[in-house]
């Protein structure tokens, strides 16, 4: 057994451990908005409408919804290593079965099982950083999180527009499916769910690890985080700042801005790109000045409202010019950042031994948004299609995707609305 005389692990061992997980969300990320830089070869290849790219956008969060609560507790029982391991075994699958299937059912289920299982990344990375982490970095550590994440994003922009304009849109996500299964091993042999399995003293005791597949430890686990106010407001009100930044970004963004604004789809990913790139920039932002300030409530609110204000102005105003949008949109995603205070609010809302499965249904809360978002605009687009085509892809009027955008904007006020309600933690940890 090594022994160590640091309070904790090596800050560099720590910082390998969490980076091979953060790889994986960072894939999840770049799964997750693909199919908004390739909407008209979808719906080419697949013969199908704004409604029916919406449901096979949307069939990604379907699954990874339903797996944000058995991710917390398994998160709690078996371990980050195990889980985020088969995570990318199976998501390396899913994405290879993807960019191979012949039709829409084949390709829909390769969505499916790549929304599953990324979904055991992100809570899983926040496990990683609960025991590798002093907890006083927590939130900062979170918001670096969602940073390398939002990389991913940003690559399934111009980078990946590129590369389709190169290749074959099947071929890039071919080699994305073989380099996610490479991921996964690695994440076996250098992941360990604690630095005691190192030989380092830890920041945390070691918690020890129950039966997951006690059923009644499930509903006990749900049963007690549901006692808690904090955690049913932090379920609905960041499902509306990420549902209106990926489902513009990652779907309804691109076509939007270049039917409306004369754009190019490069320069069209380019612009949907900048909301990432500020949103990457926000979390760690808010992150670290929610540590250092003590508090979370006050800069969640003040962030929420920028927010909501820049995306009224994307969404409705007509006449904005290029840089224009692209100040906006940056604003708007960097101040959407304030999302990330979710999960240290939550987490610190419930006490220790909760953590990951309160975890795990915040973020189940988180990808409601875009799971309901993008086929509502989807079906709405539908509705108030002319009949116009270009090149076999239908075209949708302003007047179509500012109705589509309707819901959007709602959830993002009912989002600010709501965090006057939240409890404030002080950043302490519930007992």
């Amino acid at each position: 057994m090594k022994t160590n005389n640091l309070i904790g692990p090596p800050m560099g061992l720590a910082w390998l451990i969490w980076g091979l997980g953060a790889l994986f969300y960072l894939a999840g990320f770049f799964q997750r908005v693909a199919p908004g830089v390739m909407t008209q070869e979808l719906m080419q290849d697949f013969n199908i409408s704004a409604s029916g790219l919406g449901h096979l956008s949307a069939l990604y969060f379907y699954s990874y919804v339903a797996m944000q609560i058995p991710t917390g507790i398994l998160v709690d029982t078996l371990g980050p290593r195990k889980l985020l391991t088969a995570g990318c075994i199976v998501a390396g699958i899913g994405t290879i079965l993807f960019a191979l299937s012949p039709g829409f059912f084949w390709a829909g289920l390769g969505r499916l099982l790549i929304g599953g299982s990324v979904a055991v990344a992100f809570v899983g990375l926040l496990k990683l950083s609960s025991s590798w982490f002093p907890k006083k970095f927590y939130a900062f550590v979170a918001g670096n999180a969602l940073s390398i994440g939002l990389i991913g994003a940003i690559t399934a922009g111009p980078p990946l527009r590129f590369f389709m304009d190169t290749f074959n849109w099947r071929g890039v996500i071919f080699v994305t499916g073989l380099m996610t299964l490479v991921l996964g091993g690695l994440i076996w042999f250098v992941v360990r769910d604690w630095p005691q399995e190192r030989g380092y003293p830890g920041f945390a005791k070691k918690i020890p690890q129950s039966d997951p597949l006690s059923f009644r430890s499930i509903w006990q686990s749900l049963f007690n985080v549901l006692k808690y106010r904090n955690t049913w407001l932090l379920f609905f009100i960041p499902g509306g700042i990420v549902g209106a930044t990926l489902t513009f970004s990652g779907l309804w963004g691109v076509p939007y801005l270049i039917s409306h604004h004369q754009l190019s789809p490069t320069k069209a990913a380019t612009l949907t790109s900048c909301l990432l790139i500020g949103w990457a920039m926000g979390a760690p932002v808010f992150g670290w000045l929610s540590d250092r300030m003590g508090k979370r409530k006050p800069l969640y609110i003040v962030g929420s409202l920028v927010m909501a204000l820049g995306w009224s102005l994307i969404l409705f105003q007509e006449s904005l010019s290029f840089y224009q949008l692209f100040v906006a949109l940056w604003v708007t995603g960097f101040f959407s950042g304030c999302m990330i205070v979710s999960f240290a609010f939550v987490a610190e809302s419930v006490p220790q031994s909760l953590s990951g499965t309160v975890s795990g249904l915040t973020n189940m809360g988180v990808m409601m948004g875009p799971m309901l978002l993008q086929p509502v605009v989807g079906l709405i687009l539908d509705s108030n299609w002319t009949g116009q085509v270009a090149n076999g892809v239908r075209l949708y009027s302003l007047d179509a995707y500012e109705y589509g955008f309707i819901p959007m904007m709602g959830w993002v006020i009912l989002s600010v609305l709501l965090l006057f309600f939240t409890k404030e933690t002080h950043c302490r940890q519930m007992e």
